[in-house]
């Protein structure tokens, strides 16, 4: 693993956490109705995809280890640069079915590196 591997693993670990702490308990509506939720879950995922685009980028062989790794990325960039276009509905999926799987993957490899 790239010596700058383990801190975007963290980096991108502890966001996807946050992200799910903050909706958790949450419904689609609450999210809809809350402002400050959304741009709260926004910004956590913007830290998620631009950590694992660094790691991609840095240790491609680690980052081909995470599933949906190029999606993450993806919402990162439409987060970042296609603000006015975002689908809260999108959103709210991967939050719900994608964020588990992530952080297991992610605790996974930082605990290899241990």
């Amino acid at each position: 693993m790239a010596p700058d591997s383990a801190k975007y693993l963290w980096d991108a670990l502890q966001a996807a956490e946050r992200a799910g702490r903050f909706v958790q308990g949450k419904t689609f509506v609450d999210y809809l109705q809350d402002e400050m939720l959304r741009s709260a879950v926004e910004r956590q995922l913007e830290i998620v995809g631009e950590a694992l685009g660094q790691l991609r980028k840095g240790d491609p062989a680690t980052a081909a280890s995470i599933p949906d790794l190029p999606q993450a990325v993806a919402l990162r960039n439409v987060l970042v640069h296609a603000y006015a276009t975002v689908n809260d509905k999108l959103v709210w999926g991967v939050v719900e079915q994608h964020l588990t799987p992530l952080c297991e993957r992610l605790r996974m490899l930082l605990n290899s590196v241990g």
